[in-house]
């Protein structure tokens, strides 16, 4: 009976208190900065979940989890090092590689690029870089001719497109002298575009794929490869699963894994998610400190009602209550517009970014330094539900201290004017 009280003085309270001017727009300022702080915090965390997606559904499907390379010298036996890989448990599957750094020239000089030879058969069940090229283009890669497949961002900075011809420039190292310690002048290897690939981020202007018969004889490796690239099925495993398989095999290699090459990305989008919590966790205290304010203006102005309840022999937790549900009332009306227009956004917001992007005529992600170039968006409904909850508590403990001392008024000192 004591808490239908307490909820129907309450929301009069709560009510009645909307004619005072002053303390309503202090109610509004804290509803709204409720608001504000779980719509954004929903938006943030949304955003964040998206680039972890595509960190490990795009860039990790293209980027091997992990590679083996030769020391000073090709691996020869690749086959026995796929045979060994599928003795440990976790390896998915493997694919062997060449690799070729070079410069290409574009106007304004020249630009790095990293080629790799690939034999698509193989190099399907490592990764999903098929998914982003024609069936045409990744059909030219198991051919044994010049072929190159481009980037689209490195496509259009040269302006080139299918069938079009280009030289890639490599360190021609057989040319060093040991007196001078100088490399000879730099070979020139001609190749003909035979298709373009677009993942939407950095690798389309610094990664190129050729076949690998073709690469191979590049380099002069006859029957060897630079490496083998691994795919994994859990890929915050890939640092042990490579390093198992590694030490098992006779020939000197490199080890190397995504966390060493991608790793930063991780770490970045969990660094900016805790930081982005933190900062807009206190949005949403301050917003309920506002709160605290509402409700001892409240109490200084009901001071009479409130006497008059307690003589009537109101028991001073329903008073606590009275003014607990009026706090309550705030956080839950923040909480319900804030979450309703986070998770609207969260569900839009990459069409709202290319929208954005599109009137004002500026890209917000850039190819260059990001390895997307759109903002993508994963709303969990969990998140909703704990930025929510946040919020609830938040303001509930803001109400205690105003509700404490609306039940320590003194009937008669009120009453009398004091």
């Amino acid at each position: 009976m004591s808490q239908m009280l307490s909820l129907w003085v309450g929301w009069r309270f709560y009510r009645a208190r909307q004619s005072n001017r002053f303390i309503s727009f202090i109610s509004f300022a804290s509803t709204a900065g409720i608001a504000l702080g779980v719509a954004v915090l929903i938006i943030v965390l949304s955003a964040m979940n998206g680039f972890e997606r595509e960190l490990e559904q795009r860039l990790l499907g293209v980027v091997p989890h992990g590679e083996l390379t030769g020391v000073n010298e090709p691996i020869r036996d690749w086959p026995q090092i796929a045979k060994d890989a599928q003795q440990i448990a976790g390896i998915v599957a493997t694919a062997p590689f060449v690799r070729l750094q070079g410069l290409i020239q574009k106007p304004g000089g020249f630009q790095g690029l990293t080629v790799i030879g690939i034999e698509p058969s193989l190099e399907s069940k490592v990764s999903n870089i098929a998914h982003y090229m024609s069936p045409q283009s990744w059909q030219s890669l198991q051919q044994t001719g010049n072929n190159i497949v481009l980037g689209r961002g490195l496509a259009d900075s040269l302006s080139l497109q299918v069938g079009d011809s280009l030289s890639l420039y490599t360190p021609n190292l057989s040319a060093k002298s040991n007196e001078t310690k100088r490399i000879g002048a730099a070979k020139s290897h001609r190749f003909v575009v035979s298709g373009i690939f677009e993942i939407g981020g950095e690798l389309d202007l610094t990664t190129a794929y050729i076949p690998l018969q073709y690469g191979a004889t590049i380099l002069g490796l006859a029957d060897g490869v630079s490496g083998v690239r691994i795919k994994v099925d859990d890929v915050f495993a890939a640092p042990s699963l490579i390093r198992n398989l590694g030490y098992s095999q006779q020939q000197y290699m490199y080890l190397s894994d995504w966390t060493r090459t991608q790793g930063h990305l991780y770490q970045d989008i969990q660094l900016v998610r805790a930081i982005m919590y933190l900062v807009l966790a206190l949005v949403i205290a301050v917003a309920c400190f506002n709160i605290v304010s509402t409700l001892v203006m409240a109490v200084r102005d009901k001071q009479s009602e409130i006497a008059i309840l307690l003589t009537m022999g109101m028991a001073k937790a329903t008073v606590m209550g009275i003014f607990i549900v009026q706090g309550a009332l705030n956080g839950m009306l923040g909480c319900l517009i804030g979450g309703g227009l986070g998770v609207t956004i969260a569900l839009n917001l990459s069409m709202i970014a290319s929208s954005i992007e599109q009137l004002l005529g500026i890209q917000l992600l850039s190819a260059d330094i990001y390895f997307i170039d759109f903002l993508p968006s994963q709303l969990y409904w969990s998140d909703v539900a704990m930025v929510i909850a946040l919020a609830l508590v938040m303001s509930l403990i803001s109400t205690l201290y105003p509700a404490w001392k609306a039940s320590r008024i003194h009937p008669a000192q009120a009453l009398a004017g004091r």
